[in-house]
């Protein structure tokens, strides 16, 4: 009894070594236990440091290309639609403009832009971010950004250029609706204001986490809202407070090149794969959907607005058929990756008979000058087309589906993001433009504008005899 009394401390003493004995024998497994009673910080360091997601180099090349694609849509794209749309002595000014504009929307987004539309705004999450990356601070060639994969990345640097080139294209949209008439300054100081209050905080609110509109499950895969809407409304307020150009409604005023306006709406249509494609942040089946979509839709409105014209007007024209194209690729941007492509001709179709009475009926009925149909084709197509995402991206249609959904409550959110989107930009362009008018003024002398703005702000003629 008294062996088996001794032998109790000592079974104990051996059960109270056995860990440093197990470390000394089994390092492999004293490690495992070591992670396990390693402190939570410690271990959720470890975990990351080893899962870290690598990019896709398949992903980030194609989102370089796409990033090229959209920049080969503003430059020379939207320059040579527009300027083939003007008369003459106006080419180049609409050229410089639409070229300006794009290099100071460059540097503007990488000083605040990003950070403003992407970032966490705290408390104002909901319709801006913040500052924390001002001057793309923090941002370097290993950080990464989520696509819409769980663990998939791409170079943020490469996300941030992508982005860059919306905010690009959106401002310089808005040089249609006021072209040959405004000063080259006003329009530089009208976008450097439009792009902080209404660009950023409508991206922000329908593309970042926390955004409103985001949160609200509002869909806009490729800019329908935030791009398309959200210019054309502008180019309308602008129009409006603009006012006609001399001579509008008397004196002919045809565009003076065809032939660049179709090499424009061309380059615009294989941009735009860029746009609605590279939306999907990723090299694989939806990038292929949104694809396929953007040919369709544009392909639908084209034919659709060509066919409307030759059984009104009697002829089908080329400028017509350019149109069409344009007006799909704007129904189509909302909807590319989320609908079937049957629901992507639907659309389009629609799109191409709606925006012909757009530039015709509504804009004689309203009377405004809207130069180059910037609402018309930009506002009423991304109206169709945000809304017709609501119905189309139901399963039972062809559409990829969303959690929760149903066609009607789609619609409302679908609605809703439109209705924010024209008030917003709408009091924002209103107040800019008015602003400017009061200081500087917006638009330029009479005799000015008879000369031509080439030669009157530019100094210079697109063409010499």
């Amino acid at each position: 009894m008294s062996l088996f009394k001794r032998f109790i401390p000592l079974a104990l003493l051996m059960v109270s070594l056995s860990p440093a004995l197990v470390w000394a024998e089994e390092p492999v497994m004293a490690t495992e236990s070591v992670a396990v009673e390693a402190p939570a910080e410690v271990a959720v360091a470890v975990t990351e440091e080893v899962a870290a997601p690598v990019p896709d180099k398949g992903d980030t090349t194609w989102m370089m290309v796409s990033t090229l694609l959209v920049i080969l849509m503003i430059i020379p794209g939207v320059a040579l639609f527009y300027g083939g749309l003007v008369r003459a002595k106006n080419m180049l000014s609409v050229l410089t403009q639409v070229m300006a504009i794009f290099c100071m929307i460059s540097i503007l987004w990488a000083v605040y832009g990003y950070s403003l539309a992407f970032g966490d705004g705290g408390s104002m999450n909901w319709v801006i971010g913040d500052l924390s990356k001002l001057f793309l601070a923090g941002i370097t060639a290993d950080s990464t950004a989520a696509t819409f994969t769980d663990g998939v990345v791409i170079p943020e640097l490469v996300f941030v250029s992508f982005q860059l080139t919306f905010a690009a294209i959106t401002v310089a949209l808005i040089v249609g609706g006021l072209a040959e008439r405004i000063k080259f300054s006003a329009l530089l100081v009208f976008g450097v204001l439009w792009f902080t209050f209404s660009y950023l905080p409508i991206t922000h609110m329908v593309w970042a986490a926390g955004g409103y509109l985001f949160e609200a499950g509002d869909l806009d895969f490729a800019g329908g809202t935030v791009v398309h809407i959200n210019a054309g409304i502008a180019a309308l307020v602008g129009a409006i407070v603009l006012g006609k150009r001399i001579g509008y409604g008397r004196d002919a005023m045809p565009p003076h090149s065809l032939p660049m306006t179709m090499i424009g709406a061309s380059l615009l249509w294989v941009g735009w794969f860029g746009f609605n494609a590279g939306s999907n942040l990723e090299a694989n089946g939806g990038a292929g959907l949104a694809f396929i979509n953007t040919i369709l839709a544009t392909a639908a409105a084209g034919m659709s607005w060509m066919l409307t014209e030759w059984l009104l007007r009697g002829k089908p024209s080329m400028l017509g058929v350019a149109s069409g194209v344009v007006a799909g690729l704007v129904a189509v941007t909302p909807a590319a990756g989320l609908v079937g492509p049957m629901g992507a001709i639907v659309l389009g179709a629609v799109a191409g008979v709606v925006c012909l009475w757009g530039v015709t009926g509504l804009k004689k009925m309203m009377g405004y000058d809207d130069s180059l149909d910037v609402f018309g084709i930009h506002g009423i197509g991304g109206i169709i087309g945000a809304i017709g995402t609501g119905i189309f991206v139901s399963p039972a249609l062809g559409g990829v589906g969303v959690d929760g959904y149903t066609m009607g409550g789609q619609v409302v959110t679908q609605a809703t993001g439109v209705l924010i989107t024209i008030l917003w930009s709408g009091v924002v362009s209103l107040v800019a433009f008015k602003l400017i008018d009061v200081t500087m003024g917006l638009r330029v002398a009479e005799e000015h504008e008879r000369e031509g703005l080439d030669t009157a702000s530019h100094g210079e003629r697109a063409y010499t005899n």
